[in-house]
């Protein structure tokens, strides 16, 4: 299928063409790889987390991995992180909501979709109202995305955190609604946050949090775990960034 105009009067046929694109997963591997290469973000782990992550994976489980929305540079370092744990090995399978605007350029559509990027048309941008039906088909794609076994990442905040970095943004309810329309599918989907901290002149610090298992059953009590969780990694990149404490990647 044509690679449709990603515009909001567009959404149907956009998001038609993302229920099944696929991209080239050799490329996508080896782009994670280059970004690991430059960004080199510094992870650690909470007690037990990465043998449970490991765990998941081997079988299966149906993955959504939130983390916090400081700067545009953000999804270099969540690509680096991935490549630099055990998200590795779902990196070829993995959706990214991103927002529409990034879909513009050629160039840059072509990296993003290497990527496994999924447009998203943001109120902030167009206007709630406008964007409802649109809003509704890009949960609706990426439950089924994540229903026939991708892991699925979003920046839940929906926008760069222009206050305190420390403290995580209001969380949209997108995220819970997703959660649930996976469940109606048949799956059951997990949550990973990934705290995100920078320093000057400095590779970014990440706090990979033990996966929530058991979600709640409805939209807002899940984003409400979201806001939580994601809160409780942030709070641990930035104690490895004030402790200078490392654990090894993978």
């Amino acid at each position: 299928m044509t690679r449709p105009e990603v515009t909001l009067e567009n959404y149907e046929t956009v998001y038609r063409f993302y229920l099944d694109h696929q991209q080239n997963r050799f490329l996508a591997s080896a782009a994670y790889a280059a970004l690991a290469a430059r960004f080199r973000p510094q992870i650690r782990y909470a007690d037990g987390a990465r043998r449970q992550l490991q765990d998941l994976l081997r079988a299966g489980t149906r993955l959504i991995v939130v983390a916090n929305h400081l700067t545009d540079r953000d999804q270099y370092t969540l690509a680096a992180t991935a490549w630099r744990t055990p998200l590795r090995r779902a990196i070829g399978r993995t959706r990214v909501l991103a927002k529409d605007e990034l879909f513009v350029d050629p160039s840059m559509r072509r990296k993003i979709d290497m990527m496994g990027s999924i447009p998203v048309f943001r109120g902030k941008d167009h206007g709630m109202r406008a964007v409802a039906d649109a809003g509704r088909a890009m949960m609706d794609v990426s439950a089924e995305r994540l229903h026939r076994g991708d892991v699925l990442a979003i920046f839940p905040e929906g926008t760069c955190n222009d206050g305190d970095p420390a403290i995580v943004q209001r969380i949209n309810s997108g995220v819970g609604h997703i959660a649930v329309k996976a469940r109606k599918l048949g799956s059951e989907p997990t949550l990973l946050s990934l705290g995100i901290s920078y320093r000057p002149d400095a590779p970014a610090d990440v706090f990979v949090s033990c996966p929530v298992v058991d979600l709640p059953a409805t939209p807002m009590a899940i984003t409400r775990v979201v806001a939580a969780d994601l809160q409780a990694a942030v709070d641990g990149a930035i104690a490895v960034r004030s402790s200078g404490q490392r654990t090894p990647s993978r």
